[in-house]
């Protein structure tokens, strides 16, 4: 820049006069040898310490540009160790490296309420799994210990038993099934649902003395025909079986809300404490007040089950105490346009 702006205006040839004049500064008496002869010490000096300075400088502030990316690293590499509690926390500005921490972070926490779900699930499925094998065992003992013992009486209980554990297995599969979401979809209408799962169990709602009341309209989603079908039935087995002991309803009622389809199970029973009704949805948390002892007792996954096809299906559940006792289920699916022919 000096060159192009200074040095080559000055002549080389006539030191002795006055050659040009440039930004108010007369320059006189000397040439452009002599004045190259003074420049280049301090020129050469003044770029040494500016590449000095500016591979130092941009050495700090790379560091301190790069340091979020090596929190997030270290962060990266103790969750690849197995630790998922660590949080980066990045602090500063909102800039594009504490957008990518937060992500991170969020990442984490959900990593990490995934993997304790899932061992939690996996604890409560094998102490489930292993009491029906457990109390085989001591059957099938206690009938070699004493020959004399009624083995009809045998055989029922060891049938019993092992009906549970199948469909203890049978819920747990389904579960599964339900949260790969590996099933055809299809267009489903949740008011023929409902009203097939309500014949399925109309035996034990008269059993029960409970009278169920079907109302509503169409309501038309997408997905598994199956799967919606054990929805519904869980819903209202439950709605049945945690009731009154007598003289009970259960109301299913569906509709169409925008582009929206809800299905409404309400039931008369008990109080439900609100600090229980989160824990309903949880595997094998059946709740004090809740538990059955009969032979409709279950495997403690009705709704469990339910909650995983409702998120399948890319829907809600809302579990509500109702001020008179029982529960108010609401699920909301993607409507969906019914077909022509």
């Amino acid at each position: 820049m000096v060159w192009v702006f200074v040095l080559r205006h000055l002549p080389d040839d006539d030191p002795g006069s006055i050659r040009r004049k440039f930004g108010g500064v007369i320059i006189v008496g000397i040439n452009r040898t002599e004045l190259l002869r003074g420049f280049a010490p301090a020129a050469a000096a003044t770029l040494a310490f500016l590449l000095v300075f500016g591979l130092l400088g941009g050495w700090f502030l790379a560091g301190r540009m790069l340091a979020p990316l090596t929190r997030i690293a270290d962060a990266a590499r103790m969750a690849s160790n197995g630790s998922l509690s660590h949080r980066i926390r990045l602090e500063g500005p909102e800039d594009e490296f504490r957008e990518l921490a937060d992500v991170f972070d969020t990442m984490l926490e959900q990593l990490q309420s995934h993997v304790a779900e899932q061992q939690r699930f996996a604890a409560n499925a094998s102490h489930e799994l292993r009491t029906p094998l457990a109390i085989s065992q001591t059957l099938l003992d206690t009938a070699r210990n004493d020959p004399t013992r009624d083995q009809g009486e045998l055989i029922e209980r060891l049938r019993t038993v092992n009906t549970r554990a199948i469909d203890l297995t049978e819920a747990l599969l389904l579960l599964s099934h339900a949260d790969r979401k590996s099933f055809t979809r299809e267009p489903v209408d949740l008011s023929l649902i409902a009203e097939e799962a309500t014949e399925t169990l109309l035996l034990l709602a008269e059993k029960r003395q409970i009278a169920l009341d079907i109302t509503g309209e169409k309501a038309q989603t997408v997905g598994s025909v199956a799967l919606l079908l054990r929805m519904v039935t869980n819903l209202v087995q439950n709605a049945i079986v945690h009731n009154l002991p007598t003289g009970g309803t259960v109301t299913i009622h569906t509709e169409s809300q925008h582009d929206t389809s809800v299905l409404r199970i309400e039931n008369t029973g008990q109080p439900v404490p609100p600090e229980l009704v989160p824990t309903l949805t949880e595997p094998f948390q059946r709740g004090t007040q809740r538990t059955r002892t009969d032979e409709h007792a279950g495997v403690g996954l009705g709704l469990a089950i339910v909650h995983s096809i409702v998120r399948a299906h890319d829907g809600t559940l809302d579990l509500t105490p109702r001020p008179t006792g029982g529960l108010r289920i609401t699920i909301r699916l993607p409507g969906a346009c019914p077909s022509n022919g």
